[in-house]
């Protein structure tokens, strides 16, 4: 456990690092905003492109590994869903269960990413990028439908359709499945241009994910806060690599969609909860937390499944 503790301890303290920029006095505070706008409009994206416009994914089980994210995203989603009227006899009100069923399925791509990385490298990039293409389309989808439904704001299939189809995620991940289809590759000095915004991505959107934590938060955790805990870092990987598991992946794939699943919930969750009517204070809360603890539960997790996919093998 303790090599896979040191591969994760890097992402973490840039986080801490992003955590105590945002607090010291000499860095104008209105920096933040436009980072994470850029960030998100072009940083990210062209990561996402980029590594799937360029990933191998020959000797991957391509079908499997997208078939269990989605059916694990589907049966998270039925378990959010059905837990909708417990949380209402909790006394929580719709824009805060929105907030609960965002922080519990959506999924900090940055942090996955550069673990993923860190301990297997190109083709764990790939993995990684392999997941997001498949889930990102339907998890925004869900996640914008339930703020349209439940949250504050206006329902209409016109807020729906805009969010969806300019969502730079999707579009990044689209574009980069279409390069990499077909049979000529990007032109080389524009895969090195893409190359150099991309490089900055993942450094950059760790220092956000530490700048947008709210650690006072995590002093006085109530249950709104601590059932999204456990529902994202520990019911969640069990629903992953169970299915996983019943799949027959082993190795890599199992460990990868294990990380994809163990890590704390996105950032940018929390701008659509306060576009749309959600508790974006509670989700701010929330992701503190969640990313305060996944420092312990990712480790233990990719450990668990370490000894899992090594019986695995014994077995076989």
């Amino acid at each position: 456990m303790i090599p896979i503790f040191e591969s994760i301890l890097p992402i973490f303290l840039i986080v801490l690092l992003g955590a105590a920029l945002r607090r010291l006095p000499f860095i104008d505070q209105s920096v933040w905003p436009g980072l994470e706008t850029l960030g998100y409009y072009l940083l990210f994206p062209a990561l996402l492109f980029l590594t799937l416009a360029t990933a191998d994914f020959s000797g991957i089980e391509l079908g499997t590994v997208a078939l269990v994210a989605l059916i694990a995203v589907a049966v998270m989603t039925l378990l959010l869903i059905a837990l909708h009227p417990l949380a209402r006899g909790w006394g929580m009100s719709d824009s805060r269960y929105t907030s609960l069923f965002q922080t519990s399925s959506r999924w900090n791509a940055f942090i996955a990413l550069a673990i993923a990385e860190k301990l297997s490298g190109a083709s764990g990039l790939a993995l990684v990028a392999l997941v997001i293409a498949v889930i990102v389309i339907p998890l925004n989808l869900i996640n914008v439908i339930m703020l349209i439904w439940y949250g504050t704001g206006a329902r209409n299939m016109t807020t729906l359709a805009r969010r969806i189809a300019g969502n730079p995620l999707i579009l990044g991940c689209a574009a980069g499945i279409i390069i990499n289809a077909l049979p000529f590759g990007l032109y080389p000095p524009v895969a090195q241009s893409v190359d150099l915004i991309a490089r900055t991505s993942l450094g950059l959107g760790l220092l956000m994910v530490g700048a947008g934590l709210k650690l006072n938060d995590v002093l006085r955790p109530g249950p709104a806060v601590l059932s999204p805990v456990m529902l994202k870092l520990i019911v969640f990987p069990i629903i992953m690599v169970g299915l996983a598991w019943t799949f027959g992946l082993t190795g890599e794939p199992l460990m990868i969609l294990a990380l994809c699943a163990s890590v704390p919930t996105a950032m940018n969750g929390y701008l659509l909860a306060r576009q749309m009517g959600g508790d974006a204070p509670l989700y701010a809360a929330v992701t503190t937390m969640q990313t305060v603890v996944s420092f312990v539960t990712i480790p233990a997790v990719m450990w668990a499944v370490g000894l899992i996919s090594a019986g695995q093998v014994a077995g076989g």
